[in-house]
């Protein structure tokens, strides 16, 4: 150096924050990370990753740093090979997660959602996401993660929510998706459906309850046994075994129902398991599941006994082959009580009546919601579903094309075990259950009348227009409803790409480039949620 100047001093330790913070700066600004889009390219010289999105309330963990690192390693080695290279990065809104983050808040002020409204609640939602969403992209960036992020989504931005409306009205159009009256998992805290994947099994120590039930002829009694006494005051029918001879001179006879003195007819049916217990099941369509496909089988009536919060109601409500067709009294001694006491007063009022015969210790597999840790209640509601098994226009259900790109190597898992996981649960899957009963999420673009007539349209303009082509002039109500967050976050691969319904007549760079995507790094617990429904 020459003599006039001060020598350069060096830092006695290696300060790598703030060396870091600013040649990650540098990188970002001069638009390093972005994607390529040199359509003079071979096209096998395009590589796209997404990031799976993670919540926007969240922050990263170990499994984050772990794939993200992995991610970020393919993303670099492709661009340095100079291939057109996009590392897709975003985040989802999630749904009950980030509504029960904002709740809580407010409960803390001792407000509750209703208190605000609708509206003025999404702009407390959105004030907390403004809030709160920046943590997890400076996270990444800390770390040196190389996504675009001249290209970062949001689940709920307004283009991706264009997307989300059009898909569901397609589907609508093509039957794939629709309306009815099924058993869906219930959170009573939270008051939506949830999913079976958002449901934790846990075992914990129950009691098997014997209730005897009286022939209406006056001949003897029947006795069942139960974990939930409280549910038969929607028993519909008993059901037996077809080659049990104990029961066979009493299939088709009846019972008279204890508490509710209703008569209900004893039936056969291969489900019931001879060996367990008495070898006689109570059947109680509208909360129980086996139930409610014994229900479904037999045409039995289906009666909810609870309330949306867990309590007796005055009476049930009668569903007849999907449609409210009248209702029940319940007793009155019951009504309000929430399902756990009224489980104790059941067996009481069994007892006074001596009905009630022997009480054993017994294991439960008790389904919790994973967000609330509350007792799940299978519950009768009305809910949107995708069709899983309904051939499409080409003759093929989602299901079946899901099952045959992977089988045809299109689609390649790795390691190659996760196939069996995912072949499984397609190979056994019920339709997907999505409508949720939140207020933050993509509403539902559904407007019903008075006559009850439902018209799915882009906007409520185009529903009215619909109506009036209907010959109905009433007015028109939006369902309350939103959709599942996983339905929004299925449509991320091309969503994140500014897809237009126009496609590909009106294409993009991004589009022509990037779709399929190239490789996906993920963790196995997510091939149900996310994985599959992409593939779909």
């Amino acid at each position: 150096l020459p003599s006039k100047t001060e020598p350069m001093e060096l830092a006695k330790s290696f300060e790598p924050a703030e060396i870091e913070r600013r040649w990650y700066e540098h990188w970002e600004t001069s638009g390093y990370f972005a994607a390529g889009l040199d359509r003079s390219k071979p096209a096998d010289q395009s590589f796209c990753i997404l990031l799976p999105p993670p919540n926007v309330t969240g922050t990263l963990h170990m499994g984050h740093g772990f794939n993200q690192t992995l991610m970020d390693a393919l993303t670099r080695y492709h661009r340095m090979r100079g291939w057109n290279t996009l590392w897709q990065p975003g985040t989802d809104h999630a749904g009950i997660a980030t509504q029960i983050v904002v709740e809580r808040q407010l409960d803390a002020q001792g407000i509750s959602r209703h208190d605000l409204g609708r509206e003025k609640f999404l702009e407390k939602v959105w004030e907390w996401k403004e809030y709160s969403g920046g943590t997890i992209t400076q996270q990444m960036r800390r770390m040196g993660t190389s996504p675009d992020w001249s290209r970062e989504r949001f689940t709920m931005d307004a283009g991706l929510n264009k997307i989300v409306t059009e898909t569901f009205v397609r589907l609508f159009n093509e039957g794939l998706i629709y309306r009815g009256k099924r058993l869906v998992n219930w959170d009573p805290k939270l008051h939506t459906a949830v999913s079976d994947l958002e449901v934790v099994q846990e075992e914990e120590d129950g009691f098997m309850w014997h209730l005897h039930y009286p022939l209406a002829d006056g001949s003897g009694s029947l006795t069942v046994a139960t974990t939930r006494p409280e549910t038969m005051l929607g028993d519909t029918a008993v059901m037996v075994h077809p080659e049990d001879e104990r029961y066979a001179h009493l299939i088709g006879k009846t019972v008279k129902l204890p508490l509710v003195d209703r008569e209900i007819p004893i039936i056969a049916d291969e489900y019931v398991d001879r060996e367990f217990g008495t070898g006689v099941v109570k059947v109680t369509p509208a909360h129980d599941f086996n139930d409610y496909a014994v229900g479904l089988r037999h045409g039995l009536p289906m009666i909810t006994v609870l309330t949306l919060e867990g309590t007796i109601p005055e009476a049930g409500t009668v569903v007849t082959h999907g449609v409210v067709s009248g209702s029940t009294p319940l007793p009155a001694s019951l009504v309000g009580l929430d399902r756990f006491e009224a489980r104790k007063q059941v067996v009481a009022q069994f007892e006074a009546l001596g009905l009630l015969g022997d009480i054993k210790p017994h294991k439960l597999q008790v389904p919790r919601g994973d967000r609330t840790g509350v007792v799940i209640e299978p519950m009768l509601t009305d809910q949107w579903f995708v069709a899983m098994s309904k051939p499409g226009e080409d003759g093929k259900s989602i299901t079946e094309k899901a099952l045959e790109v992977v089988s045809s190597g299109e689609i390649e898992f790795v390691p190659g075990n996760w196939v069996n996981t995912y072949n499984q649960w397609l190979n056994n899957i019920q339709d997907w259950c999505i409508s949720r009963q939140l207020w933050w999420g993509h509403q539902i673009p559904a407007w019903y009348g008075d006559n009850g007539e439902t018209f799915v349209a882009h906007s409520e303009d185009e529903a009215r227009s619909l109506a009036d082509k209907a010959g109905y002039s009433g007015a028109l109500k939006r369902d309350p409803d939103v959709l599942d967050t996983w339905y929004s976050s299925a449509l991320w691969p091309f969503s994140t790409l500014d897809w237009t319904p126009d496609y590909p007549a009106q294409s993009n760079d991004a589009l022509d480039l990037y779709l399929p995507s190239t490789v996906l790094v993920t963790g196995f617990d997510i091939i149900f949620f996310w994985v599959a429904r992409m593939v779909m």
